[in-house]
Formats: structure tokens, sequence, C-alpha cells
């Protein structure tokens, strides 16, 4: 079944919304106190591995909590941005977790840079194609289209890499990210629906490429079939109304998000909750979303 939850909130900040700033300082260091705390309730390991074609290198971040696995294994959540994800967790949450019910593996998918984001890769690996040809990015220029080839690689090389190493509940998985990230999650759900048990979409990029990703629309409903899936969208009602733009404010709805929730409603087997967060811009979305999916239990 299919919940769509709209509050006045929500619905307020969907008249409200317009395309998200998708462009975060490309030279903010990579900071991530919880790989050195004690006393987190988790231990982290890494693992590096590069894209099949050698241009991209990545970090995983592999959060184990403490308690031990549950006979079906942990539930896991997937973290794209993952330099950024890994250092957006805290030392208060990860306690939490850890000695709740049902504590999850976290993998955050980040890289081998030092900074915080990875901005060629991200805009490579987390835009769809939109066209035949060498396809660039146009707010940086930055070469894009490469959504489908680093999915691949998440169900081909990623997941199994996780897999072996720690004991994952395969029926309880989730992907985050935020804005390009969230465009990603997005993509990944209108295009291999059964990839993910749950998609978590902060604030995603839904005016790249005028609305492309959610070409994929016609369909989907096919491509479900009878599988449980859920989608959590969230947004933050002070969001810009472009990269790089100021604020807004408008009677209309958004014509990509109106189109969105529009598509997945009524779609037999996908579970949709849309959370607006008061007050807050694009840049804040991404620690409140991801603390969001952790504190409500939205993986489980």
């Amino acid at each position: 079944m299919k919940c769509l939850t709209l509050s006045g909130l929500a619905l307020a900040a969907l008249l409200a919304q317009g395309p998200a700033q998708a462009r975060p300082d490309p030279q903010q260091p990579m900071v991530a106190p919880v790989l050195e705390q004690p006393d987190t309730g988790y231990g982290f390991t890494t693992r590096t591995l590069d894209s099949p074609d050698g241009q991209r290198h990545y970090r995983l971040y592999i959060g184990r909590p403490e308690q031990p696995a549950p006979t079906a294994g942990y539930p896991v959540v997937y973290l794209l941005d993952g330099n950024a994800a890994v250092g957006a967790l805290d030392q208060a949450l990860l306690r939490r977790l850890n000695e709740g019910a049902d504590a999850p593996l976290i993998v955050a998918i980040g890289s081998t840079t030092p900074l915080h984001i990875d901005r060629p890769a991200r805009t490579f690996d987390y835009t769809p194609r939109v066209t035949g040809d060498t396809q660039t990015d146009a707010p940086s220029g930055l070469p894009s289209g490469g959504a489908d080839q680093f999915l691949d690689l998440l169900d081909q090389r990623i997941k199994p890499l996780v897999e072996h190493a720690v004991p994952v509940d395969v029926k309880r998985q989730t992907l985050w990210g935020h804005s390009y990230g969230g465009l990603l999650v997005l993509h990944a759900l209108l295009t291999r629906p059964g990839a993910f048990q749950h998609y978590a979409a902060a604030s995603p990029s839904l005016w790249w490429g005028n609305g492309a990703v959610l070409e994929p629309l016609d369909g989907l409903a096919d491509r479900v079939v009878q599988s449980e899936v859920g989608l959590t969208l969230m947004r933050g009602d002070a969001e810009a109304a472009g990269p790089g733009g100021p604020a807004r404010s408008t009677q209309t709805p958004g014509v990509a998000m109106e189109r969105l929730l529009k598509g997945v409603s009524g779609v037999p087997g996908l579970r949709v909750d849309y959370h607006v967060f008061p007050g807050l811009g694009h840049g804040p979305m991404f620690p409140a979303s991801l603390h969001y999916i952790f504190e409500n239990g939205v993986y489980r």
C-alpha cells in the first residue's frame, strides 16, 4: 500500500519549492570526528575500490554496531557523498542507534579525496544520461551522465564487498542521498526499484536537466510490480530557487516536484512519505535529513 503524507507544513513547502542549490564548497576538508572517537557504539572500517574506467576512487566507511547482528543480518543504510555523510554523524546519534532495537549497518560511500565532497566524481556518478554524446553538467561544466554506471558498481561490487564483510539483511536495504545524491536516489527508484527496499531523497535536484530524472515515471508501476518499496522525500521550506540563487515564495507548485508526487502516488507497492523541515535551506538539509532517517527508523 502507498502512504503519502502531506501535512499542512509540507503542502506550504511544496507551494514554495524551487530548484535546489547543488554546489557545495569544493574546497572544504573532510572532518569526521566519529572515526576517531571512542565509545560511540560503532566501529568503523574502510575499504577502497576504483571505478571500472579507473577515473574515480572510492573509500567505503563501514560502521558496524556493537550489538550482535540479528539472525537475518543488520539492516543497512548506504549513504552517498560518504565523506560528508560520515562527518555529519555524531557520537550521541551512534550511541542511540546502538542502544536501540535493530541498529543498522552504516555504509558511507565516499572518496579517497581529503575533501568532504568529491565534486567531479559526484557530478558524474549522480546524474543520469540524457544524451548519446559526451555530456556535461550545466552548472559546473564537469562530465556528467554516469548514474547507471555508478548504480552498477554499487550493485555488483560495493554490495557484495559489504555483504562479505558483515552480515546484512538483504531485505532491508536503504539508499540515502542529498541534492545531486537525492537525484541519484530518485533515478535508482524509478529505473531499478528492486535494488533497495527504501529510497531516501533529500532536497533532490529535480531542476537538473530540465527534470530529466522524472522521465522514467512512465511505467513505474510495471517496474515496482508487487514489491514493497518505500520512498522518503525530504525538503527544507527555505530551499534556494536554483543553483546559487535566493530563496523564493510562490503560489505555484514547482513543476518537477508536482510531477514527481503525482507520478508516485497510487503506485501499488510503493509507500511514499513527504516530509518538510521548517526554516531549513539546502545546506542544512544535509545533516538534518541524515539524522531524520536514523532517528525515525526509516531503514527498518
